[in-house]
C-alpha cells in the first residue's frame, strides 16, 4: 500500500493528525495535475494554482473527504477539475458577463467555428453519454485529459494492464470523436 493510501484510511478512522499529513501530499499532487492539463489548453484562462485551489475546496471544502484508494483519489481529483474547467466554461460563456461576444477587427475567414469553451461543453457532453456506453473508457477519459495522467499512470490507477488501456483509450478517443463531430 502507497503513503497516500495508508494516509486515506488514517483519515477514514478519524486521525485528525492525518489530515495535517495528508494535505500537503495531495496539494501537491493536485497542483502537478493542473499543471500538466492546462500546459496544452492554449485558451484557458485559469492557471494551474487557481484550478488546483477551486478542486481542492471541492474536495476538501465540507467535511473530511473519505477516499478508499489512490484510485478514488484520482477519480475525485479528475472529477473536481472536469467541473472546475466546465463551470469556468459556462462562466465565461453566459450573457450576463458578455457570453461570446468581443469586439474585434477580424477577417471573416479567420473567425472561428467554435470557441475553446464550447468545445470544453462539447467535450463534457460527449464525455457523459460516453459514460451510459462504458463507464471504464469514461474513467479512463477523465484520468488521461482531465488529470493529465500518462496512459502507464492511468492502467495502474485503473488497476488494467498498458494493453486493455491502450485498447480502452483507443475506443473512447474515435467514440467520442465521431460523437463531437456530429454535434
Amino acid at each position: 500500500m502507497d503513503s497516500l493510501t495508508l494516509l486515506f484510511k488514517r483519515l477514514a478512522s478519524g486521525d485528525d493528525a492525518a489530515l495535517d499529513d495528508l494535505l500537503p501530499q495531495v496539494y501537491a499532487e493536485l497542483r502537478q495535475l493542473a499543471a500538466s492539463k492546462l500546459a496544452w489548453e492554449q485558451a484557458q484562462t485559469l492557471v494551474p494554482t487557481a484550478l488546483v485551489h477551486e478542486a481542492y475546496l471541492r474536495l476538501f471544502g465540507g467535511a473530511p473527504p473519505v477516499f478508499e484508494s489512490r484510485r478514488h483519489f484520482f477519480a475525485a481529483a479528475s472529477a473536481a477539475m472536469r467541473r472546475v474547467l466546465v463551470d469556468h466554461a459556462r462562466q465565461r460563456r453566459a450573457i450576463k458577463r458578455g457570453g461570446q461576444r468581443h469586439r474585434a477587427d477580424l477577417d471573416p475567414d479567420q473567425v472561428p467555428t467554435t470557441t475553446p469553451d464550447e468545445r470544453l461543453l462539447e467535450v463534457d457532453e460527449a464525455i457523459e453519454r460516453l459514460r451510459e456506453v462504458d463507464s471504464q473508457a469514461t474513467e479512463l477519459v477523465m484520468l488521461r485529459y482531465f488529470a493529465g495522467l500518462s496512459m502507464a499512470e492511468a492502467a495502474a490507477v485503473l488497476g488494467v494492464s498498458p494493453r486493455t488501456a491502450d485498447r480502452l483509450w483507443a475506443f473512447a478517443r474515435s467514440w467520442l470523436y465521431s460523437e463531437i463531430k456530429d454535434s
